[in-house]
Order: structure tokens, then C-alpha cells, then sequence
């Protein structure tokens, strides 16, 4: 059966060098845990969905145009450009490009969309010719889960695959009303602020009675809670912000068809790749 397994570059990149148990240095003084930690994880991830077609994506130095909506937006994140290599995952990007390359594994820097944007419209346009699976931490891919499309959280033996069963046993709601539910709940992550007063469990309960955020905001008479309701009412501007912030959809011109995303599958080990890169001796 065919799949594509759709990589969030970034969000693996770091989840390795910040994950490794130690700095690791190769024979010519140059730290490589970054790139033996994404390379092998990439390898298993690669063999746990057996995918047939694979692209990773990588987020590129743009401007952001949610900023435009709130300019709050992700302003609490760590500006890199001034961290020194040793703790910076982006020094050992270009030799995990590298090694991509060696492997042939499509893959790409974003250069207008935010790559949340990019594999969206990737995992929307080829749903209906594949399983697709979207490997990333990142919560937001939650409201794009569907029968065909599932997210992938590597953790080794406590790897979880992500569907509709696991969104509603954890939050009590369904996929397709994730985006909504977060835009009430808010996401420190993103510096995105929610409404007050509604943690997890509120925002599911308004969830399931009214079905949509745009039902609860043209609606807060119905909510009976007083505190909850005039929370609604002060922070409805915010919350419809907030959608539009979360909110993923295929409005990306794709840069590679289906056909080039081909995984060929060659079973390298992570040691012949760093060495094909002379990272390793």
C-alpha cells in the first residue's frame, strides 16, 4: 500500500539535538548529535509507517505573515541567529541537508508559507491518492487528522501514532474541531493567549454543544455560565484571531508532484550516511 510520510524538519531537528543524551564530537572536533539523532530517527520513523513516498520540510528564514493578525505571534520564540553553535540546532542543518541529499530524500526550506502551511497542503492535496502520515509534535497538524491522514509522534518505544480515536480520548472532541478548540484553550507555544477561564475540559463541553467556535462567539447567551459566557463575550475578537492563526488549509502550490516524492528505500545505516558526508570515520 502506498503512503507518505510528511517530516516537520525543524520540529525533528530539535526534538534530536536538544534530546540527545550528550554533545556528541566526531574525530575532527566538529559536534554531530544533531545529525546522527535525526538521521537515525528519520531512518526508523521511515521504516515504522513503510512509507513509500516521503518529503521533508524544513521552515525557511521569511517573514511571517500571521504576524500581520496578531503581532504577537510567536514573539516569545528564541532568536537563533545570536546562539552560539553549541546550542544551536541550526549550526548542523546544512550537514543534515547533507545527508538527505546522500540518501536522496526530497526536501526544502519553506521561502513564503510557514512549513505548518506547506504540509498541509501536502497531506490535503494527496489524501485521496494515499495514506498519509505527518510526523511532527506539533499539535496543530491534530485538525487535519482524518480516515487517511494520521500524525506521528516519534519517541522511541513510546512512539504514538495519532487518529480520531486518540484525538477524542484525549480531548474529548473531534479533529476537524481541533483548531477551535485550541483557539479557545490558546497555545504558549505560539504566544497564542486563549480565553480566560476555559482550560480543556470547558472549551470540549462548549465544543459539543455548540460544534464550532463561530456558534459559541454568535451565541454566548446560550452558555450557562456566567463567568464562562463573559469570558466568551470579552475575548470574542481574540478567539476569531486566534482561528485564524491556527487554522491550517491547502493554500500552498506544492513544489514537487506525488511521482517525485518516490521513496526508493535503500536501507542505509546512519554510520555509511555520516560517512558518505565525512562526518564519521
Amino acid at each position: 500500500m502506498n503512503k507518505l510520510l510528511i517530516v516537520d524538519g525543524h520540529n525533528l531537528l530539535f526534538q534530536m539535538f536538544f534530546g540527545m543524551p550528550s554533545r556528541i564530537i566526531n574525530k575532527h572536533g566538529k559536534a554531530i548529535h544533531g545529525t546522527l539523532g535525526f538521521i537515525g530517527a528519520l531512518r526508523k520513523i521511515i521504516n515504522l509507517t513503510a512509507s513509500t513516498h516521503l518529503i521533508i520540510i524544513f521552515d525557511g528564514d521569511h517573514e511571517n505573515t500571521r504576524a500581520e493578525t496578531d503581532p504577537n505571534y510567536k514573539a516569545t520564540r528564541i532568536d537563533y541567529s545570536e546562539v552560539p553553535d553549541e546550542v544551536n540546532p541550526f549550526s548542523q542543518l546544512e550537514d543534515i541537508y547533507a545527508a538527505l541529499n546522500f540518501m536522496q530524500i526530497k526536501h526544502f526550506e519553506t521561502t513564503d508559507f510557514e512549513a505548518d502551511d506547506v504540509i498541509a497542503s501536502y497531506a490535503l492535496t494527496y489524501e485521496n491518492d494515499m495514506k498519509v502520515v505527518i510526523s511532527s509534535f506539533d499539535s496543530d497538524f491534530f485538525q487535519l487528522i482524518s480516515n487517511n491522514i494520521s500524525v506521528l509522534r516519534y519517541r522511541g518505544k513510546k512512539t504514538a501514532i495519532c487518529d480520531a480515536a486518540f484525538i477524542k480520548d484525549k480531548y474529548g472532541i473531534l479533529p476537524e474541531q481541533y483548531a477551535d478548540f485550541k483557539s479557545l484553550t490558546g497555545d504558549k507555544a505560539d504566544n497564542i493567549k486563549g480565553a480566560n477561564k476555559v482550560g480543556i475540559k470547558t472549551a470540549a463541553t462548549l465544543l459539543n454543544q455548540f460544534g464550532s467556535l463561530q456558534n459559541i462567539i454568535s451565541k454566548p447567551n446560550e452558555i450557562s455560565k456566567y463567568r464562562i459566557r463573559e469570558s466568551i463575550l470579552q475575548s470574542s475578537q481574540q478567539l476569531q484571531n486566534n482561528y485564524k492563526l491556527i487554522k491550517l488549509e491547502n493554500n500552498v502550490v506544492l513544489q514537487f508532484d506525488l511521482d517525485s516524492l518516490l521513496y526508493a528505500n535503500s536501507n542505509f545505516v546512519t554510520t555509511e550516511v555520516l560517512r558518505s558526508i565525512k562526518l564519521y570515520p
